[in-house]
């Protein structure tokens, strides 16, 4: 097992800080490399080291990663204390609909434009999207946006309430489930077995919805590593997060294959010779 973890805060020196702002909405982005755009969104509670570890693996494969900081405290290692008070904060948020079924985060819409203004800036055939844990589903949804060719989903969690629930609208899964079809796109995603917050019923769910357009990858739980910071020891309390926490950085270990796996469809999908 490999040595190297990150367990300091993260200064994040080597990304750039840019507002962005759509619909009355500013937030921070954090923008590092160079080549099509990869919008890389935070799981519960925020961009934690691992996160950014995660969105510099791929920066390095050849993008510029778009990294919103969407709740928590950028940079920072997730205690019990602080990730539990961010997530009760993005529950009751109004951009966010951490409970119930069949509705879409608002949230989703200024993402969208990220995505949209990030191909601008970044040229390429289009866009990829990760999302993870509070944010696995925005990545479908942000398939909405035209420009969004790569959506990629770890461990989906919302709706908390729901294990088989999705988090999306009726009318806007149809337009996605079209949008796949018309533009042969897929869905890779990924979750552990034993995962508490994101559970087979998801995965049956999002198979039901998109057929073969979604391709779900379920590790095993001895693959998750066993030492993840407080926050994911103690109150996610399951293998959950595939890339980032949970991750193994070690030749041979499942979660480094899923990474591989991801960056390799990223360029598949994102580069001019596909």
């Amino acid at each position: 097992m490999a040595a190297q973890r990150p367990t300091a805060d993260d200064p994040l020196d080597d990304f750039a800080r840019r507002e962005f702002t759509f619909d009355s909405a500013t937030k921070l982005v954090l923008v590092s490399g160079a080549g099509p755009a990869v919008v890389v969104m935070p799981e519960m509670p925020g961009i934690s080291p691992h996160v950014a570890r995660f969105a510099r693996w791929v920066r390095d494969a050849g993008f510029t990663v778009y990294l919103p900081s969407l709740f928590g405290r950028d940079g920072a290692v997730p205690t019990v204390e602080d990730g539990s008070a961010v997530m009760q904060r993005a529950c009751v948020s109004a951009e966010f609909r951490a409970f119930g079924a069949n509705r879409t985060s608002p949230v989703t819409r200024w993402l969208r434009a990220l995505a949209r203004t990030a191909h601008q800036e970044s040229g390429g055939p289009g866009v990829g999207a990760i999302g993870m844990c509070f944010t696995g589903n925005f990545a479908l949804t942000m398939t909405l946006e035209e420009s969004v060719l790569a959506p990629v989903l770890c461990q989906p969690s919302l709706p908390l309430d729901d294990p088989g629930g999705l988090e999306i609208s009726p009318d806007d899964l149809r337009a996605v489930r079209d949008r796949l079809d018309r533009d042969d796109l897929t869905v890779p995603a990924y979750r552990f077995a034993g995962d508490k917050w994101c559970r087979a019923e998801r995965f049956t769910a999002y198979s039901r919805a998109l057929g073969d357009r979604f391709v779900g990858t379920v590790l095993p739980d001895d693959a998750a590593h066993p030492a993840p910071p407080p926050f994911f020891a103690e109150v996610v309390a399951s293998p959950h997060s595939v890339v980032t926490a949970h991750l193994v950085d070690a030749a041979g270990e499942p979660t480094l294959a899923a990474r591989d796996e991801i960056l390799a469809f990223l360029a598949s999908r994102l580069t001019e010779s596909r």
